[in-house]
This record gives structure tokens, sequence and C-alpha cells, in this order.
């Protein structure tokens, strides 16, 4: 994103704002849908991510990519949706294999429109460590902070929702 258009944007121009909006719009959204499973959820994230920016705008330092700073503002708001809404609560059930599965999920090649089905058939909590951590880059510790739980909890929730994900798309696991 340009300097100048930040700048416009600090300075309060509606027009910057829009152009900013309409610029990050897509990508704020679709993070929200992978986190929240649902459009109407993800289209609130998305409006009330964008406020924030436009109320804290004066509140990016420029240390790091405007992005990320925006990125990490719509991931917090999309899982407290989640949390007020009890969401998070719904987590796969241990199933005795919970040993850290460390793999990359199915490969994405294997059809975008049926990945997204099998992600939304998954529970609020385990597809959000799983978009948090593969997608995301997030470490556990991470995840723990912005999901208040346990590192533990993120890499229990990692493990069943690889094996789950790897079931709804019929992926053979590798022998290990």
């Amino acid at each position: 994103m340009p300097d100048i258009l930040l700048a416009r944007a600090r300075r309060g121009e509606p027009a910057a704002f829009e152009q900013i909006y309409r610029w990050f719009e897509r990508p704020v959204f679709t993070l929200a849908l992978r986190l929240c499973g649902d459009r109407e959820e993800a289209s609130e994230v998305l409006q009330e991510t964008m406020l924030k920016v436009l109320r804290g705008i004066g509140d990016y330092r420029g240390s790091g990519p405007f992005w990320g700073w925006l990125r990490q503002i719509a991931i917090n708001e999309a899982l407290l949706r989640l949390r007020r809404g009890r969401r998070l609560d719904q987590e796969l059930a241990l199933d005795g294999h919970d040993l850290e599965d460390a793999a990359p999920p199915p490969p994405a090649a294997a059809d975008a429109a049926l990945l997204q089905r099998a992600l939304a058939a998954l529970p609020a909590a385990t597809r959000s460590v799983l978009w948090l951590y593969h997608a995301e880059g997030h470490t556990h510790e991470e995840i723990a902070a912005l999901m208040q739980r346990s590192p533990s909890f993120s890499k229990s929730q990692l493990a069943r929702g690889t094996r789950r994900l790897r079931a709804l798309l019929q992926v053979e696991e590798s022998p290990a």
C-alpha cells in the first residue's frame, strides 16, 4: 500500500479510507470466513475490523507491513466473535491419537471448494487452530494467547483437526 495513501487516511480523508477499504475488503473477508466458517459472521468481522482500522489508523507505526497490522486486527475480531458466541468451546474430542501432527494438511490442490467445505465441517476452535497454524504461520504459543487457551490445546486441536480434515477429504495418511 502506498505511503501517500496511508498519510491521507491518517489525515482523515474519507476517499483515502474508502480506497484502503476496497484494497483490503476481500482478503479480510476471506480470512474472517476461514476462521468463522460463516459468510454473515465474516461480513460482521469485516465491518468491525474496518471500523477499528478507521478509528486506530494513527496507532499504526509502520514498523511492519500494513497488511500484517490489519490482519491481526481481523484475527482478533474473528476470535472475539467466536468467543462471544461460545463457538470456540466447540472442538474435536480426544480420540486417543493425540500425538502432535506437524504434517501439513492435505494438499489444497485436491479441490479448493472441497477443502472449503471440509474446513466448514470442523468445529470453530479446530478450524481456527488449523488456519492460524498452517495459513497464518502462528506458533502454538501465539495461538494459545490469541484463543486464551494453552499451547497443548493448540497442539491437540491441530493433530485432531488434521486427521479429521484428511478423513473428510479422503486423503490417505502416509505411514510413519
